[in-house]
């Protein structure tokens, strides 16, 4: 009996020895195996593993037969390995209770230590111990089915303190202590040590076979790590949810619901209005730039960072302006509040607060009078289309600074008066100045003089009196248009402190002649839609800076001969829908353009174009304009446009 074990267990050492040589040869290069003490602690180990094969047949399947030893070799798929449960892998609570062993069964060996520890001889295939030895609890954990492996009995489920040394069992490490004992006192009775150091649960459990596939086994335990880690991701992301649905965490999300406590701790407990990085929930802001136009507010947004530079707030139903709330608005330069419903008492006291503010629109809202309050930085204001009437001196004292100022649009002058003398005086910086679609029936006096351009169409104005400026005026453009000028209404004193105005347009009024005493520095005139009836050959003798002249939508059926060509200078010349009956006469060489369309011209004389002697030269024309006329094209002498570049510039039709 003895011999047949010994020669079992010879043959059962050769198979281990040639299956931890190509393991170790894989891993860490061959293993030397020709100790004496190791194959005797190797036969000692398949004994026990024989007696615990018997076993655990006795105990779950009493009627299993012996698995040969080609049942018992690993299967080519890893997954359908037998695995122990958690429990049954878990440790004992309380290990120090375990059965003690007698003194007999805790007789060592030769070297107990030695073989309890392997020497740093034995350990050398080994590059680096510590990654082999120390699997974490969830690596050990099964992902399998439990329910088809073998139950093994709660003793030999004690796990040892390095289980990763178990994992791959060679005939240096896997030794036993306990020689002398029988196999049953093996079985049942190990010491702690023996167990807890020296086997694998996975290998002396469910696979007792002559060779283990312990490099499979390892793969799955890595395996079953990666899952045991997704399903941990998994937990988490449903603790997550369950705690934003006011679930309760489970235990091990202490720490979780900890820090989660404190993060919602930091949080303010109000929200941060009026902070730089703040926008209110009607408006979009970019940057500086607030934007909250066109939203339907009926008040100033609440919570509008300080530090906005632009803010615009125009067609909405903003009815009135909470008291002192811009006073904070430091930096703010630009505030539109255009087509809104605000009116003089709503916004009393509303912008003098803001030390900043430069550009401020209120045009089409329900203002009667101009506001008093106004910040002393203010250089552009604008109230057009409101329902201005009164305008007091007062109004102006606190904004010196003002460079743009639009008034357009309002009831100012009542049709029969005008503003009251020298009202504007204290705008000393003043540089626009618009007064269009009022009901003035003069030109303001006291003008300032820094005034460049004065917008005044669309008014009841019947004379421009000398007195509109006292000094001489720096200004550039004067729109007189659509008022009820005449000729008498312009005086000889009228515009000689005009000395720098460049544009003058007087459309739109009713004047039988060209005006006379007109500035000679003027290089633009609009006389368009009056009553003139003819041109005088000394109408323009005065102005050699003309470039632009209007004469369009008048009556004027005779041009003097040469009335134009005293404008050495003059590009363009519209005389459109009038009553000529024929091109004027000696048209200035330096003209570019020409419109003569809806007149009743039917010749063009030679000198119209062409004049100077035998060899004029060419023409500076490149646009000439003569569509319905009564012009002949048969009867045309081609003689009065030979000095022309061509006859495409000339349009017939």
């Amino acid at each position: 009996m003895v011999q047949s074990v010994t020669d079992s267990s010879q043959t059962n050492l050769s198979e281990w020895e040639s299956f931890v040589s190509q393991a170790m040869e894989d891993k860490v290069g061959p293993i030397s195996v020709n100790d004496n003490q190791t194959e005797r602690n190797s036969i000692v180990f398949l004994k026990e593993t024989e007696n615990t094969v018997k076993q655990l047949k006795s105990t779950d399947k009493p009627k299993q037969e012996k698995p040969t030893a080609k049942e018992l070799q690993p299967t080519a798929k890893p997954k359908e390995m037998t695995k122990p449960t958690a429990k049954e892998l878990q440790p004992t609570a309380k290990p120090k209770e375990m059965t003690k062993p007698t003194a007999k069964e805790l007789q060592p060996t030769a070297k107990p230590k030695e073989m309890t520890k392997p020497t740093a001889k034995e350990l050398q295939p080994t590059a680096k111990p510590k990654e082999m030895t120390k699997p974490t609890a969830k690596e050990l954990q099964p992902t399998a089915k439990p329910k088809e492996m073998t139950k093994p009995t709660a003793k030999e489920l004690q796990p040892t303190a390095k289980p990763k040394e178990m994992t791959k069992p060679t005939a240096k490490h896997n030794v036993m202590v306990q020689t002398n004992s029988t196999p049953q006192t093996q079985q049942t009775n190990h010491t702690p040590k023996t167990l807890q150091t020296k086997r694998t649960p996975k290998t002396q459990q469910t696979k007792p076979t002559a060779k283990p596939a312990v490099p499979k086994h390892t793969m799955k335990l890595t395996q079953t790590t990666k899952s045991i880690k997704t399903k941990t991701g998994k937990h988490q992301k449903k603790d997550k949810i369950n705690e934003r649905k006011g679930k309760p965490l489970k235990k091990d999300n202490k720490t979780k619901e900890t820090k989660q406590e404190k993060k919602e701790g930091t949080n303010p407990a109000y929200f941060p209005y009026f902070k730089d990085s703040y926008c209110p929930p009607e408006c979009a802001c970019y940057g500086r730039v607030v934007q909250c136009s066109d939203k339907g507010l009926v008040k100033v947004p609440y919570g509008i960072p300080y530090n906005s530079r632009y803010v615009l707030l125009m067609n909405n139903r903003i009815d009135s302006i909470q008291l002192d709330l811009l006073n904070e608005y430091l930096s703010m330069e630009f505030l539109v509040l255009s087509n809104n419903r605000l009116t003089d008492g709503s916004i009393e006291g509303a912008f003098e607060g803001i030390p900043a503010l430069r550009r401020l629109y209120l045009d089409r809202n329900l203002l009667e009078s101009v506001p008093t309050d106004l910040p002393a930085s203010l250089e552009e204001l604008r109230l057009d289309n409101n329902w201005l009437n009164v305008m007091s001196e007062g109004a102006w004292a606190n904004c010196p600074g003002l460079l743009v100022l639009s008034l357009s649009n309002n009831s100012l002058g009542n049709g029969n008066d005008t503003l009251p003398g020298s009202v504007l005086s204290p705008l000393g910086s003043l540089r626009t100045l618009s007064l269009d679609r009022n009901r003035l029936a003069s030109v303001p006096l006291g003008l300032p003089l820094s005034i460049r351009e004065l917008y005044l169409r669309g008014n009841l104005i019947q004379q421009f009196p000398g007195e509109a400026f006292v000094g001489t005026s720096e200004l550039v453009i004067l729109d007189l248009s659509a008022n009820r000028l005449t000729n008498h209404g312009l005086l000889r004193e009228s515009l000689v402190n005009a000395t720098h105005l460049e544009s003058l347009n007087l459309e739109g009024n009713q004047l039988k002649k060209v005006p006379r005493h007109l500035p000679s520095s003027l290089k633009t005139l609009n006389l368009e839609g009056n009553l003139i009836s003819s041109v005088g050959k000394a109408s323009f003798l005065h102005l050699p800076h003309l470039e632009h002249l209007g004469l369009a939508r008048n009556k004027i059926a005779r041009v003097a001969s040469g009335a134009f060509r005293a404008l050495p200078v003059l590009h363009q010349l519209d005389l459109c829908h009038n009553a000529l009956s024929q091109v004027p006469r000696q048209l200035p060489r330096g003209l570019h353009s020409v419109a003569l369309t809806h007149n009743k011209i039917h010749s063009v004389p030679r000198d119209a174009f062409c004049w100077g002697g035998s060899d004029p030269g060419l023409s500076s024309l490149v646009l000439v304009q003569l569509e319905h006329n009564l012009i002949d094209l048969g009867h045309l002498d081609a003689k009065a446009f030979h000095c022309l570049r061509g006859f495409q510039m000339v349009h017939f039709y």
